[in-house]
């Protein structure tokens, strides 16, 4: 008989709604295995009382027309819920409680959802790796000498281990794709504007939304579905954008249906952050590329290229020098939110302090420079785009990265040890474009090769996930990663 943490979230779901299983049974399982296996430091806080108060409640609902009722979920460290831990990874905030719960896990609530407890992040979520001070660091399952990815590297984690059918997760920069690609797992972006508790809009940049991370392209869809909160399959309206490419709205649906043939370009022309960093791609990370375009051409999809617009100079806005320039502006105008009296900064650590000491010495007239830069680069890049349904890149250029790789005392060595590893997420987020990470290769196991899976990325038009899903679910159908995932859960 197939263990309850093998089976995938729609699977649960299904169990659940025929009362086959019970909501106490799944928590409980769950439960059991986060206090057992938790090996990769996934989880910074459990509630096993809340949980099971919230599963008991869901079996006795007669109205279980909740899209993910009864299913287990944690919030990411960064998502506020009343009366848990607020530390959002960071001894300056350590023994903080909220006092308010965030809408986005409100709207999971609503969902029908069992919230088990907190998953880890890095501090303030600054970082494309999970490591703090305050909750050390969360690895990739199977291997402890390597990064899982990050920010939502906690989420990734707990899914990659069977702690969790699937997790949401929150990406400014790559923060769900990066963690998704390094454990083996599917991580989705939405478009700026698609989740209205956490979109994006209204933010100093616009770059930061809420995203899932599951083993399956089904399974992501479905906790999407969740995060922008339709009732009797529609979004509500005038919250949040609508996808066009599909009558019903459903992003389930569209992953389920898995059809159609597409135009797909992978993108040349290097990367947004080349006019600054020494950016190497990792053979690893080109065999993933070109596995992809192999399986995309056997399918019957049209695959071409399409260059990426050059990032390195001032776009018409004098003062800005490029896109490394206006991301790190943006990057710190957000950073500048972030209510940490400068004489608590001496608790912060060195890439949370160094990226908010430069914020200080942000100019009004210097952050609205950052902002026109991006946009006039999110056109261009929208328009060079345009004519492909989805564009291909790596994930993360290099492999999964060791421990000591990001350099621990100094924050703008460890900006850039991450620019060099993951120099093709930053700018989806800059221009607003969905992006899922799919985890199509695996490299040779010893002793050839680590045995490590690979991401790709494909970036989206503007409100249409609904195509990523359908090209992620056919190369789903014919790239077994779902199995891999099972696989070493039982290893």
């Amino acid at each position: 008989m197939t263990a309850i943490h093998e089976l995938g979230a729609l699977e649960l779901w299904k169990l659940l709604h025929a009362r086959e299983l019970s909501a106490v049974q799944v928590a409980e399982h769950f439960l059991d295995r986060i206090a057992r296996l938790d090996a990769a430091n996934a989880f910074v806080h459990v509630d096993a009382g809340l949980a099971l108060e919230r599963a008991r409640a869901a079996d006795a609902a007669e109205d279980r027309t909740g899209i993910i009722h009864g299913l287990p979920f944690a919030d990411k460290d960064l998502t506020p819920r009343a009366g848990q831990p607020a530390s959002m990874g960071s001894r300056a905030l350590e023994g903080a409680i909220a006092e308010v719960t965030h809408p986005l896990a409100q709207v999971l609530d609503a969902g029908g959802g069992v919230v088990l407890g907190r998953t880890a992040a890095p501090e303030f979520g600054f970082a494309g790796y999970t490591r703090s001070a305050l909750h050390g660091a969360t690895t990739l399952p199977g291997r402890p000498d390597l990064h899982a990815g990050g920010s939502s590297g906690g989420a990734a984690a707990a899914v990659a281990q069977g702690l969790l059918p699937f997790a949401p997760g929150s990406d400014g920069g790559g923060s769900i794709r990066i963690p998704a690609a390094t454990c083996g797992l599917v991580g989705l972006k939405p478009t700026r504007g698609r989740i209205p508790a956490q979109s994006g809009v209204g933010q100093v940049g616009g770059l930061t939304t809420a995203g899932a991370i599951a083993r399956s392209v089904i399974d992501v869809a479905l906790l999407t579905d969740a995060l922008i909160g339709r009732v009797n399959g529609r979004t509500p309206h005038g919250l949040s954008l609508r996808s066009p490419e599909h009558d019903d709205g459903s992003l389930l649906a569209a992953a389920m249906r898995g059809q159609g043939r597409f135009r797909i370009a992978v993108m040349t022309g290097g990367t947004p952050w080349d006019a600054s960093d020494d950016i190497r791609i990792a053979p690893e990370a080109e065999d993933a590329v070109a596995a992809t375009v192999r399986a995309l051409e056997a399918l019957g999809h049209e695959v071409g290229e399409v260059a990426l617009p050059d990032a390195s100079g001032d776009l018409g806005v004098p003062g800005v020098a490029g896109y490394p320039a206006a991301f790190t502006d943006l990057w710190r105008g957000g950073a500048a939110t972030i209510p940490i009296p400068r004489e608590q900064r001496h608790l912060l650590e060195p890439l949370a302090r160094w990226i908010i000491d430069t914020s200080d010495e942000l100019t009004a007239g210097g952050l609205a420079r950052a902002q026109l830069w991006a946009t006039e680069y999110e056109r261009r890049v929208i328009a060079a785009f345009s004519p492909w349904d989805a564009v291909l890149t790596p994930t993360t250029a290099l492999t999964p990265r060791p421990l000591d790789w990001y350099p621990a005392g100094d924050g703008e060595a460890d900006f850039r040890a991450q620019v060099l590893h993951t120099p093709h997420t930053s700018f989806v987020n800059l221009t607003g474009l969905p992006a899922i990470s799919l985890p199509v290769h695996q490299m040779a196991p010893p002793p050839e090769g680590e045995g490590l899976p690979m991401g790709v990325q494909l970036i989206g038009r503007p409100g249409e996930e609904g195509t990523l899903l359908a090209i992620g679910r056919q190369l789903e159908r014919r790239i077994p990663w779902t199995q891999r995932v099972v696989d070493r859960m039982r290893a």
